[in-house]
This record gives C-alpha cells, sequence and structure tokens, in this order.
C-alpha cells in the first residue's frame, strides 16, 4: 500500500492508489475511498477511477469520483467535497497523483465548516 498522510481521525491523503492496494486500504480501516485524479492526467497511465469503483465497491468500499486538475482547486469542488465527506462513511481516503490535492479540498472544506 501506499503511504498515507493521516490528517486526523476522519481522513487520510494518498499518492495513486492501484487495484491491488483497495483490499489493504479495507483491511486498514477504512469505510470510503476518494478520487481526485483525473483519469487522463498523465496520459492515463494510472488505473482508471471506474476499475478503482468497481473494485472497491466489492470489497464493500464506497466511492466518490471528484477529479481536480492540479492548481485549479475551485470552490465548487470544495462544496462537493465537503458534502462527500458529510455522506460518506468514514474514515476516509482521499487520494490524488502525490496526494496534495486531496488533503488542500479536505483543508479548505474544513475551513468553511
Amino acid at each position: 500500500m501506499k503511504p498515507l498522510t493521516p490528517i486526523d481521525d476522519h481522513f487520510s491523503s494518498s499518492p495513486q492508489i492501484d487495484v491491488d492496494d483497495l483490499a489493504e486500504i479495507k483491511a486498514a480501516g477504512f469505510k470510503s475511498v476518494i478520487c481526485n485524479r483525473p483519469d487522463d492526467e498523465d496520459g492515463g497511465a494510472h488505473a482508471d477511477h471506474a476499475l478503482l469503483e468497481s473494485t472497491a465497491r466489492t470489497l464493500g468500499l464506497e466511492f466518490f469520483y471528484l477529479p481536480v486538475v492540479p492548481g485549479q482547486i475551485t470552490d465548487e469542488h470544495v462544496s462537493e467535497f465537503k458534502t462527500a465527506m458529510e455522506t460518506l462513511p468514514g474514515p476516509v481516503l482521499g487520494y490524488c497523483r502525490l496526494g496534495m490535492r486531496a488533503k488542500t479540498l479536505y483543508q479548505r472544506a474544513n475551513a468553511t465548516a
């Protein structure tokens, strides 16, 4: 599994995950995953969200896709992220290429609480 950055008891961020990481993510106690990486980023060299979502749901994890282009986080993204965090069972793992977009979205969503 990729290195996780715990933000608090409810949320951790991670760099790009793979299908093989999902069982370990579930075993680590996570209930939901938020993908903040667009499928076509870096030419789509990573697993697309549909494959990850299908596998996550098979394992009993919730999955939410909120793609954000690096450096282009909008208030709408923050609002959608906040709504997802309010409705998804936790703890939640958010990921993107390096984990920074997921972390930033979480911090901004909580700043507007």
